[in-house]
């Protein structure tokens, strides 16, 4: 679609969440109406909005060819759910991480929106299927996760309910894509999605050698950021064993072995909570970033991030 043609998005709900998902959509060309109960949030939520804006423009990684002061006059913002949700084509909910508010907001959105808009979750964890069952639109229902901070990190999982119809699924793909995102597509409901099946995976190893006294706190961070990070930044799990062999299947032929012993001697699921290994952790991460200060650590992280986007932005033109 032209850029002038793109229909109405509704983002429901306008916290830290909210306000990235306004900024790539008005960035894109869509005019977007965003929703939350009081006036005095939606105002504070505005300037959110343009100070993403200003973040995509100001790093060369905006959505579309637009200003920020052109992608601000897209933006409109209401207290009522219904003028929200009314001619909308899609609408992303970025409420409260809790099963029971997820169930009010949904079934008040079923109870006012239009035939065809996509109702969109973005929970990090409740799968679609626990509070969209008894809605009228339920096949127009799913989860579209982004990864934090999403003006940065462009992956989006698609994750559909049982119900949700394949229509929905690739419109909502396709909206993701017009928006810059990297969409993928859960074939199916798993609980925690991908990012954090495969993330959860990870800190689990890591406790574990932080707990066995393998490794400092310090050294597993290293691991990631001076050695698998990097390589994952460009190539995923697979891509990196095909590189790593004459391709997948010489890489399993030579090294399944090896592979299955490692995890054969890995620690069950840790439970968390292991006081000596709470100690060290905190120890450790309060000397390089204490909690007091976690905004400039958050901050810095966008930045690098932002530098990184624009790397990868430049290399895949290239």
């Amino acid at each position: 679609e032209k850029m002038s043609e793109r229909g109405k998005v509704a983002i429901i709900g306008s916290g830290l969440i909210g306000s990235c998902w306004a900024a790539l959509f008005s960035s894109a060309g869509y005019p977007v109406c965003l929703y939350d109960v009081g006036q005095e949030q939606l105002n504070k939520a505005k300037e959110n909005v343009r100070r993403n804006l200003e973040k995509l423009e100001s790093e060369g990684l905006s959505r579309g060819p637009s200003t920020t002061a052109e992608a601000m006059e897209r933006i409109s913002a209401t207290t009522s759910l219904k003028e929200a949700l009314e001619g909308a084509i899609y609408a992303q909910e970025s409420t409260m991480e809790s099963f029971e508010f997820k169930q009010k907001i949904f079934s008040e959105m079923d109870a006012v929106a239009g035939q065809e808009t996509i109702l969109a979750s973005s929970t990090s964890t409740i799968p679609a299927s626990s509070f969209t069952e008894g809605l009228k639109h339920r096949s127009r229902c799913l989860v579209v996760h982004p990864v934090n901070p999403p003006l940065y990190l462009t992956l989006t999982e698609l994750v559909p309910a049982p119900w949700t119809e394949k229509e929905a699924v690739d419109r909502a793909f396709q909206i993701m894509e017009s928006i810059g995102q990297t969409p993928i597509r859960l074939k199916k409901e798993v609980i925690g999605f991908a990012v954090n099946r495969l993330q959860f995976a990870l800190l689990a190893e890591s406790w574990n050698l932080v707990k066995d006294q393998v490794l400092s706190v310090e050294d597993v961070d290293k691991v990631m950021s001076e050695g698998l990070g990097p390589r994952y930044a460009f190539y995923g799990p697979f891509g990196v064993i095909h590189m790593n062999a004459a391709g997948v299947r010489d890489y399993c032929a030579r090294y399944a072995p090896g592979v299955r012993r490692v995890l054969a001697d890995a620690a069950p699921t840790p439970t968390f909570d292991e006081e000596e290994v709470m100690k060290e952790l905190e120890a450790s991460l309060e000397r390089a970033m204490p909690v007091e200060k976690m905004s400039e650590h958050t901050t810095a992280r966008a930045v690098r991030l932002g530098e990184l986007a624009m790397l990868k932005r430049k290399l895949k033109k290239d």
